[in-house]
């Protein structure tokens, strides 16, 4: 009898220690690797559109504004682009289209970019294009401001964001970060509007998000655009208030160009920045795309980079605050 209560128990263990054992792990069709798409697209934005895909949209390594679309955040297929040689802005001459903004206002796909040369920060702006589609074509409804128009040096990476039916447009670089009001359709600057400052001259690549009460403002601070030399850094500020004052966790203000690190570089990637909107996955995780080098490959330029965002006591993070080489994937119904 105890020969049988011992082998009972030895069963029972050897049990509860094979189903430990067989606990099911993340596949690799359950993760993904970054980046996530092997190419220089700087500056992402990104949105759901009505098609239930997500489309995202770059600076424009890929001349004219390239355009991608994923089911999953991971997935991406080329869909084009949001102009073409014909259609292009024109109101800087030779300009390129940097930094676009994605969003969907009043029933059409409305598309802000900055168009700028390198050192030409008197000279450059923010334009706006709409579609009714997410992949295009896009018309062009030509610039909002330029810089020398509106007294702001490097008036380039707008942000949309709207509250109560009420359009606000953010931007700047490295020259301050502005909001100023846009009319209803969001095309033209709001008649009498003027322009406040919200942080101060470390900052560009601004993108605000509220949560549970608060206001985010994210930006960038360093170098973009050196290859392994960049030190681009990606970093957030809050405030209870839009137009501020956005704080570090300390309550030190963005206006003296205090602020949170959020992502910085590793051994893998560098000039982690520019951050496009947080978006959420069907679990309700939200997720945020950038651009980094990649030192392994930093001939492929600004590649695209994909993280998780954590919100701990109201802030967010990052997993070890740099980039992940390989992480669980987002998660959708199929």
């Amino acid at each position: 009898m105890q020969y049988l209560k011992l082998l009972i128990y030895t069963l029972l263990f050897l049990s509860c220690k094979g189903s430990e054992a067989i606990t099911p792990q993340p596949t690799d069709k359950d993760r993904y690797q970054n980046p996530v798409i092997h190419r220089s697209l700087p500056d992402p934005t990104v949105i759901k559109a009505n098609d239930g895909y997500f489309y995202l949209y770059a600076t424009e390594d890929i001349r004219n504004i390239p355009i991608y679309r994923s089911p999953n955040l991971i997935d991406w297929e080329f869909m084009g682009t949001a102009f073409t040689d014909q259609t292009r802005p024109t109101f800087v001459s030779r300009g390129g289209l940097w930094a676009p903004d994605i969003n969907y206002i009043n029933g059409k796909y409305v598309l802000y970019y900055s168009m700028s040369v390198w050192g030409g920060e008197w000279a450059c702006g923010i334009g706006v294009a709409t579609a009714d589609k997410p992949e295009g074509p896009f018309t062009d409804h030509g610039k909002l401001f330029r810089s020398d128009e509106i007294n702001v040096q490097n008036s380039i990476d707008p942000c949309y964001y709207e509250e109560n039916g009420e359009k606000y447009l953010f931007w700047g670089s490295f020259h301050g970060i502005y909001a100023i009001e846009l009319s209803d359709d969001g095309l033209a600057l709001k008649s009498g509007a003027e322009k406040v400052q919200v942080a101060g001259t470390a900052y560009e690549g601004t993108y605000i998000h509220k949560r549970n009460g608060y206001y985010y403002l994210f930006a960038s601070t360093g170098t973009c655009c050196e290859r392994l030399n960049s030190t681009y850094t990606t970093v957030v500020g809050r405030s209870e208030h839009l137009f501020g004052p956005y704080v570090d966790k300390s309550g030190q203000s963005m206006m003296d160009n205090h602020h949170e690190i959020l992502i910085r570089k590793n051994t893998e990637f560098v000039g982690t920045g520019h951050n496009s909107e947080i978006v959420a996955d069907d679990k309700g995780q939200t997720w945020m795309f950038y651009h980094a080098y990649w030192t392994a490959h930093p001939d492929k330029g600004r590649v695209l980079m994909l993280d998780k965002i954590q919100w701990i006591n109201d802030w967010p993070s990052v997993a070890n605050g740099t980039p992940s080489l390989k992480s669980e994937r987002p998660v959708f119904d199929e």
